[in-house]
């Protein structure tokens, strides 16, 4: 089969390798559509882990069955699968208690070396991956390019669970990636007013497809001033940050009400990973500052029905496709901030 192998910074080697070995206890995919995602950009630009020679990147996935395993019997040939890349461990304290993304002993798809990723014509999904990992059925009114993106949606959808935006919130996004702006997507589905501060022209133009109820300008407007002013005042009763930059998360504690939220979504670079949050104006103002990574494998599957139902305007997020061939061609575009949601169809 053929598949990308990330062999070192912006580096990958499209080749054939040996078609993946069918467990006895899993499946095998036929890869039909894999999203490049934001984490997938930043190994592709910090290059590989110590010690690691190549990894087949890709964690967005969708595909058919296309052979099972003789211990397998809920699954058959032509199943459609969408994929995390998620695989708990099932018996450290935290998977104990159903905290499956804050698992000690997690892997995942595409990221951990041993376990590759989407970005191949087809992939082996164990046992492993099926009783302690992200596998959710395509619904049929699904394309598969569309159920794919059920793993970005559901890392958001985990975000406004975590804060319960609802009618009578205010929700600002900090950052106009394909993150930022199904963030507004979802906090409108749930009732929720939604800003979004973007830094270019170009953002803007593509998040107005997601029709925020109000697109703040940071490099022409000063975001708390304005945030201020589309609350009268007030202050927005949640802020989410879905960007890597530490600015944004100080000033997101200024821009937010007394008693409101504020959601770390986007990490920061492992070299750089410290910021300065106001420690008074938490204090007093009883803000909460909740950090949101992954989630719990039941987003997943609330992002396909989402879909499904037409709930989320998810379509309007692909911008771009390739080919696994045009694999360089896919991450330059991706990184050039030109689209939102770049995907990759074998």
């Amino acid at each position: 089969m053929k598949a990308a192998i990330q062999t070192g910074v912006r580096q990958f080697e499209v080749c054939e390798v040996p078609d993946p070995a069918l467990p006895d206890d899993g499946v095998i995919l036929r890869v039909t559509a894999c999203g490049v995602c934001g984490s997938d950009l930043r190994r592709w630009r910090e290059g590989l882990p110590s010690g690691v020679d190549g990894i087949i990147p890709g964690h967005e996935i969708a595909g058919k069955v296309i052979a099972v395993g003789p211990r397998v019997a809920h699954l058959a040939v032509g199943d459609r699968l969408a994929l995390g890349p998620d695989i708990h461990c099932g018996h450290c304290w935290y998977c104990q208690h159903e905290l499956f993304n804050l698992c000690d002993q997690m892997r995942m798809l595409g990221i951990t070396p041993g376990y590759p990723g989407g970005f191949a014509e087809k992939l082996a999904i164990s046992g492993e991956v099926l009783t302690h990992g992200v596998v959710h059925p395509i619904p049929d009114s699904l394309p598969d390019e569309i159920a794919a993106l059920a793993e970005p949606c559901a890392s958001v959808l985990a975000s406004h669970l975590k804060t319960d935006a609802s009618f009578n919130d205010a929700v600002v996004v900090i950052g106009a990636g394909p993150i930022g702006c199904l963030l507004v997507a979802t906090a409108k589905a749930r009732g929720a007013q939604a800003f979004i501060v973007v830094r270019s022209d170009r953002r803007r133009e593509m998040v107005a497809r997601f029709a925020p109820d109000a697109i703040i300008d940071s490099s022409r407007e000063e975001m708390v001033v304005r945030v201020r002013e589309l609350t009268h005042g007030l202050g927005a009763d949640i802020v989410i940050c879905a960007n890597p930059d530490a600015s944004t998360q100080a000033a997101a504690v200024q821009m937010v009400r007394k008693g409101g939220k504020v959601v770390l979504f986007g990490g920061l670079p492992k070299a750089n990973p410290m910021t300065m949050l106001d420690s008074n104006r938490i204090h007093y103002g009883e803000i909460e500052v909740i950090g949101a990574f992954s989630y719990h494998p039941t987003a997943h599957a609330m992002a396909l029905d989402l879909f499904a139902r037409g709930a989320i305007p998810i379509e309007k997020l692909i911008t771009h496709r390739f080919a696994l061939d045009e694999i360089d061609a896919a991450f330059a575009t991706a990184n050039s901030g030109e689209g939102l949601k770049v995907l990759i169809t074998p």
